[in-house]
Parts: C-alpha cells; sequence; structure tokens
C-alpha cells in the first residue's frame, strides 16, 4: 500500500465513522512506535485540507530509564519537526503502582488516559486520536476469544467512544501494523523500539510473539480474518443493542430504587435478547458493560422460567440485587428490601391516614346501617362501628402475627395468607395490618377480613374502611 492509498483509506473511514469534523482540535496519543509515529504524520499531512489543528502528546511512564527519556525526546523533536506543538509528562509509575497495589498495565492507562484528557482540555479538544491499528484489533479479538466473550467482546475496538465528553477515535484501526512501518521507511521517520514490547510478562505479548505466529500457519491471513470477525460482531452487536433499548422503552418500568419487569415479558423474547435486556437493565442502574458475569445474567434469565422457584434472589454485584417476585422481577440497590417497622394509631371512626411506607391511605367514614352496607371489593371492609375497640393501630408485620379470619375456625398465620395471595416477599414487611384495641387483627387490605365486628341485622352504625394507593 502506498502513502497516498493509505491517506485515502484512513480519510474514508473517518467520512464514514464520522471521527472528525472540519475546526476540530485533535489530541494525538504518540509513543514514539510506528503506529503513532505514522498517525501524526498522516493527520499533520492531511490538516489543512480537513481544517484541523493537531497536537501531539507523550507520556514518558518511567519504567525503562534512559530508554523511555529517548523516545520522550525523539517525539518531541519530531512534532518540532512537523511545527506541532507537543505536550508531555514523566509519571513516576513503578512509585504509584508500589503505592497502589495496581496492575502495571492498569496503572498506566489510568496515568495515560487521564494525562490525555487533562491536555484536551487545556486546548479545547474533543477529540484524542489513538494509534491502535488492524493487528492491535486482531489481538483484542482473540484474547478475548481466549477469556471467553459474547457478541461484543468480539466487536473488539470501536473506532470510536466517548469518554469523559471526548471522543476517542482510532482511525487506523483497520490498517495493518506493515503498512504503517513501510509508511514510516518510505517517509524517512525516525520511530523507537519499545523494547518492553518483546516481553512476555503480559498476555497480550504472548499473544502476539507466541500464539498469533502459530496459528498462521492455519491461516496466513489471520489479521484480516480477525478483524472481519469483529467488523460482522460489531454490527450485528448494534443492532442487538439497538433491539435491547426498544425492549427496555416497551416492557421495564424503572422506579424510585431500580427497574421492575414482567416475567411473561422477559420469556416473550429471544433468549439473546433476554440477555441483553438484562444486561441494560443492570448497566442502567450504574453496573460496568465489562464486569457484568455472564453467569450472572443467566441465573436471572433462569429465575423467570415457570419452572423456578417463584420467589427467589441473588446479589448482582456493585450493590445491584434482583429478586424474582412471583410475577414480577426486580433490580433495585440497597441492603435491604423493606424499611423499618413502622405504627400508627386512629383514634376516632371518622378520618384519614396516609402510610407513607406502604404508598397507601385509609379511610374511615362512618355511616348509617341499611341492606346496602356492602365492601366495595377486596380494597374496603365493614365494621360494627359500636362493636369495634378503639384506638386502631395501623402497623406492618410483626413475627409470629396471627388473624382470626372470617369463615375460618381457629386462626392462621399472617406469612401463609401473604403465601396463599402471592404477595410478593418485598411487600410483605410494607402491607399495613389494622388491629383493635386488644392488639388483634381485624383487617389486612387486600388480603383478609377478621371475624371481628361483624356487621349484622342489628347494627346500627357501620365503619366503612378504604384502602387506596396513591394515584388510585
Amino acid at each position: 500500500m502506498d502513502e497516498q492509498e493509505l491517506i485515502h483509506k484512513m480519510k474514508a473511514q473517518a467520512v464514514a465513522r464520522k471521527l472528525w469534523e472540519r475546526g476540530d482540535t485533535i489530541i494525538v496519543a504518540v509513543s514514539g512506535g510506528p503506529d503513532s509515529v505514522a498517525l501524526l504524520d498522516l493527520l499533520h499531512r492531511i490538516q489543512d485540507d480537513e481544517g484541523l489543528q493537531i497536537i501531539a502528546a507523550h507520556v514518558d511512564h518511567g519504567f525503562r530509564g534512559i530508554e523511555s527519556a529517548s523516545e520522550a525526546e525523539t517525539v518531541r523533536r519530531f512534532a518540532e519537526k512537523l511545527g506541532i506543538p507537543c505536550e508531555s509528562v514523566f509519571i513516576d509509575l513503578p512509585g504509584y503502582i508500589e503505592e497502589t497495589g495496581m496492575n502495571p498495565q492498569a496503572a498506566a492507562r489510568e496515568k495515560r488516559y487521564d494525562f490525555l484528557h487533562r491536555i484536551a482540555r487545556k486546548h479545547g479538544a474533543r477529540r484524542i486520536a489513538l494509534g491502535h491499528h488492524a493487528d492491535d484489533q486482531a489481538e483484542t479479538v482473540l484474547m478475548r476469544i481466549l477469556r471467553g466473550t459474547g457478541m461484543s467482546g468480539l466487536a473488539g475496538m470501536t473506532f470510536s467512544r466517548s469518554e469523559k465528553n471526548v471522543q476517542l477515535i482510532r482511525p487506523l484501526l483497520r490498517i495493518n501494523k506493515t503498512a504503517l512501518e513501510e509508511y514510516c521507511r518510505a517517509r524517512g521517520l525516525t520511530v523507537t523500539d519499545d523494547s518492553s514490547n518483546r516481553k512476555r510478562d503480559y498476555t497480550r505479548n504472548r499473544v502476539r510473539l507466541d500464539l498469533m505466529p502459530v496459528l498462521r500457519n492455519y491461516n496466513p491471513q489471520l489479521t484480516d480474518s480477525l478483524v472481519r470477525l469483529s467488523d460482522i460482531a460489531a454490527e450485528e452487536d448494534d443492532w442487538m443493542e439497538s433491539e435491547a433499548r426498544e425492549a427496555f422503552r416497551r416492557l421495564v418500568v424503572v422506579e424510585a430504587d431500580g427497574c421492575r419487569l414482567e416475567r411473561g415479558a422477559l420469556l416473550g423474547l429471544h433468549v439473546a435478547l433476554q440477555r441483553r435486556l438484562i444486561k441494560l437493565i443492570l448497566i442502567h442502574m450504574g453496573m460496568e458493560k465489562e464486569t457484568t458475569p455472564f453467569d450472572t445474567v443467566e441465573s436471572m434469565r433462569e429465575a423467570a422460567r415457570e419452572d423456578a422457584a417463584s420467589t427467589w434472589r441473588i446479589d448482582a454485584g456493585g450493590g445491584i440485587r434482583f429478586t424474582r417476585e412471583y410475577d414480577n422481577l426486580r433490580f433495585w440497590r440497597g441492603e435491604a428490601l423493606v424499611p423499618g417497622s413502622y405504627r400508627y394509631e386512629l383514634e376516632v371512626a371518622a378520618s384519614r391516614l396516609y402510610i407513607a411506607e406502604a404508598g397507601i391511605t385509609l379511610s374511615l367514614t362512618v355511616e348509617q346501617a341499611s341492606v346496602a352496607t356492602k365492601p366495595a371489593g377486596r380494597d374496603e371492609a365493614v365494621f360494627d362501628a359500636d362493636r369495634l375497640a378503639f384506638p386502631l393501630v395501623a402497623r406492618n408485620r410483626l413475627p409470629g402475627d396471627r388473624m382470626r379470619v372470617l369463615g375460618l375456625n381457629g386462626t392462621k398465620k399472617v406469612q401463609d395468607m401473604f403465601v396463599d395471595e402471592r404477595i410478593p416477599p418485598s411487600r410483605r414487611e410494607l402491607m399495613p395490618l389494622l388491629a383493635d384495641a386488644a392488639g388483634d387483627i381485624v383487617w389486612i387490605p387486600g388480603v383478609r377480613r377478621g371475624e371481628a365486628a361483624q356487621v349484622t341485622e342489628v347494627t346500627r352504625q357501620v365503619l366503612r374502611i378504604r384502602a387506596f394507593t396513591d394515584g388510585s
């Protein structure tokens, strides 16, 4: 590939991927190797035609003493020769790693990107250009295959992604390293040789130096094949992501503490989309996309199955919990699903009480008894006002609570009634129980009425109690 072909290919990708716009300032990360040197030179050659302002940025990580200091000087001189401003920094990475205990590669990346973002802010730049090329992409895809990955992982690195309000762009992502090395030789560009690239301390180096050469015995065009795989995966991943976002919009209810999804709605989706939707919910709640374990997602998906336990919960990590409550799937944050206990007294028959913990209002009215004195539904109960012992108490459930149920002999555990009525576990501690002055439970709104103070033919005044939620 000659120089003009290389320039044309890079510009074509930039147009197709909208990597920059006329008038943009671009910070170019330059290590001194052939990929980043070629990138800086190529962008310099087209900057006038494209209306760009180019600024070089170099980080000396302090790992290799004189060698890395020499690289920094080489980059500075090259930028000066091109007439491009150059920003550089020395970072004592060995000291930082010793202080924090971080992985060397992770520490280097953190500090390098911090510097690049700082320089972008200084110059008002909206783009940071990185020198990753097709061979880097092939290595990335292969490493992810070895670790075990899905469609998103096979997509590899993207041409552009947003980070801290700046676009990280990779204009060379479809250009092979050999083409970039040939370009540097043809242009007489001075490049540096990072000796750490030959050390087998890092997985990427072992993949590059040991595994890729072996695999090329089976497929000489291995890099092109892996890059093509990443292209296909990226497009299909993008489509799947859009389908997941649409499913999220249609099916997921966003609540104050998380998200809720009907079990049947999830099962109505293709298995692949089920997984995507669960991951999207977790990401919506703050989980990093790269840290969403497959096993966790699969456990949540399988919990929705018809033959799975009707109530079930799991810690998804990152402070996120998942619960199946009969036909509802809930994703929420926090240590507990329930608040502390509550207790409210009602001293008079005609009153109104809002129970904030349950989001329920109790309305009490007194009326004359008549043949039409009946509750309108399960959210209402009627009592003989003269036989009901005040003050009434509205409280949440206590361990061992039992109720003398209308129509049954003896008492029944409140817990068993909640199970029979399929009350979600997260609601059981919130549900109000109405007890009389003697402590006997007389009504559980929406569940059962007790046998106390029944309305009979001799009842003169009826106490009608209605329970309703916000908006009902």
